[in-house]
């Protein structure tokens, strides 16, 4: 099997982006997104790089897989945590290494960086493949509990 390999996406990439950001809430949530607003919603970050940036990955020429990382900043640490948010990996390439890949790239690139502090995610509390995933990979659990008032999803 080809490796994989990681790159920032491009403008040329929004709409595969926001296609499969469609297709990974529907699978793991059940909820319906609007196409308009998953496709402004991509575009804004590919042209505010403030907002974050979203990592492609490729296997033989063909994109497998993507995140999301943006960024909170801590006033504790006086640095960034980096959020990964957005994960999608093509039904057929997964479990051959795409997060994996995705993930590495993004934990070094957050380790060469002084500014950031760590590398969070969340993940739905009934997601038990994924949280076994993201404890594989040496993140652990936090003792924080998730609070939100959605003005557009609910």
């Amino acid at each position: 099997m080809e490796p994989v390999s990681i790159r920032l996406a491009h403008a040329g990439d929004v709409e595969t982006l926001a296609q499969n950001h469609r297709a990974m809430a529907l699978e793991t949530e059940g909820k319906t997104l609007d196409p308009e607003t998953t496709l402004r919603g991509t575009r804004a970050v590919i042209e505010d790089p403030a907002k974050g940036f979203y990592l492609v990955a490729e296997r033989e020429g063909q994109a497998v897989g993507q995140l999301l990382v943006t960024f909170e900043w801590s006033d504790w640490r006086n640095g960034t945590f980096w959020w990964i948010q957005s994960v999608y990996v093509a039904e057929g390439a997964r479990r051959t290494g795409v997060y994996r890949a995705l993930y590495d790239h993004v934990l070094a690139k957050a380790r060469a960086d002084k500014n950031v502090c760590g590398v969070r995610l969340y993940v739905d509390k009934e997601n038990h493949h994924a949280q076994a995933t993201y404890a594989a990979m040496g993140m652990r659990a936090a003792h924080y509990d998730f609070f939100e008032i959605d003005f557009v999803l609910g």
